[in-house]
This record gives structure tokens, sequence and C-alpha cells, in this order.
């Protein structure tokens, strides 16, 4: 698998290049699989879903990230770098990447309401990013 656009973002400064371990990648992935779960509770508001599938979907992508060997510098870059770690189709991240804007709103300016047309997308985009992280474990990573 050719990361040359992810190396492309080390050399901005975007990225850095690290090794992740198998333990730390383990652990993102739970703890995304465990918010996802939550998040399909409807008996809780649509904020603190949004807020669940949200992490989910960044803890899990993150393991994507951490299991080619990069950090990123921030949250953004998590989700942009989803076409390259696990082959997430543009329109998919591109739903990461509104909920990354909501969220934003939410934390920085208080402004948080929730469709329910984005939500569902959230937590059906962090369903696939689970099966594709998932998916990795089966790979070989490539040498840094």
């Amino acid at each position: 698998m050719s990361l040359a656009q992810l190396d492309n973002l080390v050399r901005a400064k975007s990225l850095d290049v690290e090794p992740g371990t198998q333990d730390e990648v383990d652990r993102l992935l739970h703890s995304g699989q465990a918010r996802l779960k939550d998040a399909g509770n409807k008996a809780l508001n649509s904020e603190s879903r949004f807020d669940l599938a949200y992490n989910a979907a960044h803890s899990m992508s993150l393991a994507a990230l951490r299991w080619h060997g990069y950090r990123a510098k921030n949250r953004y870059v998590v989700f942009q770098s989803l076409e390259h770690t696990i082959k997430l189709p543009p329109e998919q991240w591109r739903v990461l990447s509104e909920a990354h804007r909501k969220r934003n709103l939410a934390e920085y300016e208080g402004e948080l309401e929730i469709d329910d047309a984005l939500l569902a997308a959230l937590v059906r985009v962090a369903g696939e990013v689970e099966k594709r992280v998932i998916a990795l474990g089966a790979l070989k990573p490539d040498k840094k």
C-alpha cells in the first residue's frame, strides 16, 4: 500500500512518523467500539449520541493512522487521512468532516444543533470505519 500522500502530510508538518504499537491500536479500537455501541442507544438525547459517535469515529480513525505508523498534529487530519489508511471513500470521510465542523461549533461556540440525518450518517460511517480498521489486522503494515 502506498502512503505517499501521508508522507506529503509529514513534510507539511501535519503528521509525524511515529510507530504505533498493537496494544495502542487495540485500545483505540476498543474505545471506539464501546462509544459506537452507546451511540446506538436511542434512549440518549441526540447531542450525547452525536458526541459518542463522533468520538468513536475519531478513536477508530486514529487507530488506523497509528497502525500505519503516523501521529496527527490535529483531529481533522485524522479524518482526512482515512482515504489513505483504510481506503474510505471521500463521500464517507466528508460525513466525518461535517461532524468535525459541528463538534467544533459545539465545543468552541456552544452551538450544537444535530439533525437526525447527520447523526444517522455519522453512526453508519463510524461503523464502516470500524470494519475497515478491524480488517487492517489481516494486513502487514508498511515498514517505515
